[in-house]
């Protein structure tokens, strides 16, 4: 199993950058960051765009892999978001790996660009379009699209990424049409657990909803031809999960739980100093040093 620390972008780059070099120090394989607009109970503080920061941390970084934790549909178009993959993904040398999600409806920001909220029909077909024109533009060097959400009209993507055939896909997903897409156009997949993260449920449901959610995908990669062990399986640590920073015994525990499942990765958040996700980095340093190497062996 692989361990990843997910950096909220709320600082300014001086003190930002010191957090994913510190990551790549601490022996993480992965770092990541949100995308959106502003976030949640963080709407009034500090919060910088996702992908300048990726790209940032990809020039002052040169192992950990670099993701997206996920590009949201509610303000971006496949065409921007792919241009700006490829560039991070060269900036990286091929470290960068773009996670997609159906866009939240309830993050704070899902309609920052005004229109009608969308139905969880129509969020669901526009995510589907959004992944499926997304991976056309990574793959092709220039891309003909016209669908029901979103058209692409020579959309050039010279030189294309490092990472061949295409920079990797993850698609977070938790519902079923969700599972069966990242079985068929995903590189990876991502689950928060349940679908409502926020939505009250204890530690063993969130862990027996994600275990019915890795049999699902199973079954689907069987219906698509997929090799599912090839497929990795990313779990974010939202609070369902428990607190891995709560001690490194609590990060193990919560890693070896998850990895029984059947997922191959576990993300965990950089502590902050108060609210959601406070933690002491203290704590982040043990786990690196005591937790890291059990959870690779796991």
């Amino acid at each position: 199993m692989r361990l990843g620390v997910l950096i909220l972008p709320d600082e300014r780059w001086r003190f930002g950058a010191e957090r994913w070099q510190a990551a790549e120090r601490l022996g993480f394989d992965s770092a990541w960051t949100y995308d959106h607009i502003w976030w949640r109970g963080l709407r009034d503080h500090a919060w910088f765009s996702a992908m300048p920061t990726l790209a940032a941390a990809s020039a002052v970084t040169s192992r950990i892999q670099i993701g997206l934790m996920v590009a949201s549909p509610n303000f971006r178009h496949p065409v921007l978001a792919a241009k700006d993959a490829i560039a991070i993904d060269d900036i990286s040398d091929g470290r960068f790996v773009l996670g997609v999600g159906s866009g939240a409806p309830h993050a704070g920001d899902a309609e920052v660009l005004g229109g009608a909220p969308l139905t969880p029909s129509e969020r669901a077909a526009r995510f589907a379009e959004f992944v499926d024109l997304t991976g056309r533009l990574l793959a092709s060097p220039i891309t003909e699209f016209t669908g029901r959400f979103y058209s692409a009209h020579e959309a050039r993507m010279l030189p294309g990424c490092v990472q061949r055939p295409r920079l990797p896909l993850a698609v977070a997903a938790s519902g079923p049409a969700g599972i069966r897409l990242a079985a068929r156009l995903g590189d990876a997949w991502i689950t928060p657990g349940p679908a409502n993260w926020l939505g009250g449920y204890t530690t063993e449901e969130c862990l027996a909803i994600v275990a019915k959610q890795v049999a699902d995908l199973r079954t689907a990669c069987g219906e698509v031809g997929r090799d599912f062990d090839s497929l990795p399986r990313i779990m974010i640590a939202t609070p369902m999960v428990g607190d891995p920073l709560a001690s490194p015994e609590a990060c193990l525990r919560i890693a070896t739980s998850y990895a029984e499942v059947g997922m191959t990765e576990l993300v965990i958040h950089w502590p902050r100093p108060s609210g959601m996700y406070a933690g002491d980095p203290r704590i982040l340093e043990a786990i690196a040093a005591d937790v890291l190497p059990a959870v690779h062996r796991l």
